[in-house]
């Protein structure tokens, strides 16, 4: 009973760290898949794998080399030299997201409440910061604790959408032509979408292996959090695409389907998403500090306070702006580290076979 839920803690909290702003809120589902139409789901399918296969193998070789940050990981995947760049990479990807997550924030509590976009990520930051500075297994317990609601309210109104009327396919077909499209064919936006989150979540996923109890507990954690992925995107997507008439050209897709459906689970799709993308700035600011020193110590928390401040006054650049200059350059970075992990994963596995043979 004890690794059920030590697994589940696992995949709930990588389910809630990849989430974030646009896949909660369907921006970044709607371009990269439901955009393409219903090749678009398969699309999903494809990135649903490669999330398993992926999540698999860094919680694994966090829990192997016992990560408390993602350094160990990326120096024994790519040795001393190269390793370091890419740990500067990922350690600066992990301040942007949580810049990009802080502006997310303050442009959703704008929409929804009419708070001015300065005060939501005023608040959004004073409670990453708070939440970042409690122990590393209460920051995945928290992270873990939201996502539940979020599969919640996905089946509720994917739900709603497959058993309600919608246009026929062809002209659904028709609609997502002129829909802002990931990349220029489906299976590109399909490993672009998996690689730039790759990048995003590989960091906290292994700290998670680390802290695991045993490299089975690490691997069904992995696991069942890349199906649980693969199963919320093709939830969205499907929705989406059966409402692509009505929804295109919106930032907030599933907030305006909810809504559709009843104001009040409008309200409450708004909560979640908050929730969403505080589970994201939590887990990459997490991350980074650990990257930089040691958890649960003064130094941390200063750290954290200090490096919430500079993240809220780059928040003010803009959610759109952000996310047009973060996440392109970081998906293509993110297909290096890929296939760097897979590959480290196989031969990390087979020295430790030679090491039980010999």
């Amino acid at each position: 009973m004890g690794a059920f839920k030590e697994v589940s803690k696992i995949a709930g909290a990588f389910v809630g760290v990849i989430v974030g702003a646009g896949f909660a809120s369907g921006q970044e589902i709607l371009q990269f898949f439901a955009s393409f139409g219903s090749i678009g789901l398969v699309g999903c399918v494809v990135a649903g794998v490669v999330f398993v296969l992926l999540s698999m193998a860094f919680s694994t070789m966090g829990q192997r080399l016992k990560a408390g940050s993602h350094k160990e990981v990326v120096t024994a995947m790519l040795g001393k030299y190269a390793g370091a760049v890419f740990d500067l990479l990922i350690t600066f990807f992990l301040f942007a997201i949580t810049v990009v997550m802080l502006a997310g924030a303050g442009s959703l509590l704008h929409q929804w409440l009419g708070v001015p976009e300065v005060w939501g990520s005023v608040i959004a930051t004073v409670a990453t910061v708070l939440i970042v500075c409690l122990d590393v297994r209460r920051v995945i317990t928290f992270i873990g604790a939201v996502t539940p609601f979020l599969m919640f309210m996905t089946v509720v109104v994917a739900g709603y959408v497959l058993l309600t009327p919608h246009p026929d396919i062809a002209t659904l077909q028709e609609a997502t032509a002129s829909q802002p499209k990931g990349a220029g064919h489906w299976f590109i936006a399909a490993l672009l979408y998996v690689s730039y989150n790759t990048v995003a979540g590989m960091p906290f996923l292994v700290i998670m292996g680390g802290q695991a109890s045993s490299r089975r507990v690490a691997l069904w954690g992995g696991i069942i959090g890349g199906l649980l992925l693969g199963m919320l995107m093709l939830l969205i997507a499907s929705s989406m695409f059966l409402r692509i008439d009505t929804i295109g050209g919106l930032p907030m897709p599933m907030l305006s389907i909810a809504t559709q459906i009843s104001p009040w689970l409008g309200h409450l799709m708004s909560l979640v998403i908050f929730g969403m993308i505080l589970n994201t700035a939590v887990g990459m600011l997490y991350a980074f500090m650990a990257r930089i020193t040691t958890p649960n110590t003064n130094r941390f928390r200063v750290g954290t306070a200090v490096a919430g401040v500079v993240a809220l006054a780059g928040s003010f650049v803009g959610f759109i702006q952000l996310v047009g200059l973060v996440y392109p350059i970081y998906g293509y970075i993110g297909f290096v580290l890929m296939a760097l992990g897979l590959v480290g994963w196989i031969r990390m596995a087979r020295k430790s076979s030679a090491v039980a043979n010999a």
